[in-house]
């Protein structure tokens, strides 16, 4: 017989109340062995919605912020004994049903991070055109300086091997949404493969998206996240987040 692998859902939960019960209501069950949700100081009843649900929430007793919601996330996942990890965002904006592809990808080897872009699927991709002129924009850049091919960097949706989690350090991140541009530089750095998976992406008024002048602050984060990751192959100055 072989051996089962563990598969985990985990959803950074803030201010959900309003869409997180349709996401977790469509996630597919078949090859999901555990939904992990983190509820990173909402505001509103997002850890009654969880309690419902029928799943023990981990609370942050205070807002602090996107990545280090997927710190306790992933760090919780790991300690479940998982072998695959893959994120889903609870407003609503990612399909859970494309969770599968996720997990194809990761059993089928073809990399320890899997990305959801929303640029090579054929179905709802509701992205504004400034929006996904700054995203290309980021993504020619990426692979231009870490030597990638990918069509997408800055998505939401995501898989990890544990091996990868286990290797990166992944704790050294930003909390906030520079986690995962950081993510994906570590991944390189470290060797490992990246992949990327169609996936459809829609846009609605409870999801917690950046506007314009956030957009452009991110875009600038990246920026500087490439040149900090240049320095530092180049022995110039050391980026923390690249040191074990």
């Amino acid at each position: 017989m072989n051996k089962r692998v563990k598969v985990a859902v985990v959803i950074p939960a803030y201010n959900s109340e309003n869409t997180l019960e349709w996401v977790y209501r469509n996630i597919p069950q078949k090859g999901i062995d555990e939904i992990i949700i983190v509820d990173d100081g909402s505001k509103d009843n997002t850890v009654g919605v969880i309690k419902k649900l029928g799943i023990k929430p981990i609370i942050h007793k205070q807002n602090l912020g996107y990545g280090a919601n997927q710190k306790t996330l992933y760090t919780k996942a790991l300690k479940s004994g998982a072998e695959y990890i893959i994120m889903l965002h609870p407003d609503g904006q990612y399909d859970p049903k494309d969770l599968p592809k996720f997990i194809d990808a990761l059993k089928n080897g073809k990399g320890d991070l899997i990305l959801g872009s929303r640029f090579l699927s054929r179905g709802v991709n509701e992205t504004p055109f400034y929006k996904s002129i700054s995203l290309k924009l980021i993504a020619f850049l990426f692979n231009f300086v870490l030597g990638l091919h990918l069509s997408e960097v800055n998505t939401g949706y995501r898989g990890y091997s544990a091996k990868l989690l286990k290797t990166i350090p992944f704790l050294k991140n930003g909390n906030g949404y520079i986690f995962d541009p950081q993510l994906i530089i570590q991944s390189v750095y470290f060797g490992f493969k990246i992949a990327e998976v169609p996936v459809s992406k829609k846009y609605n008024k409870e999801a917690i998206s950046p506007n314009f002048s956030k957009s452009i602050e991110h875009g600038i984060e990246n920026i500087k996240l490439l040149f900090e990751y240049i320095l530092h192959r180049l022995g110039a100055k050391k980026a923390d987040f690249l040191t074990p």
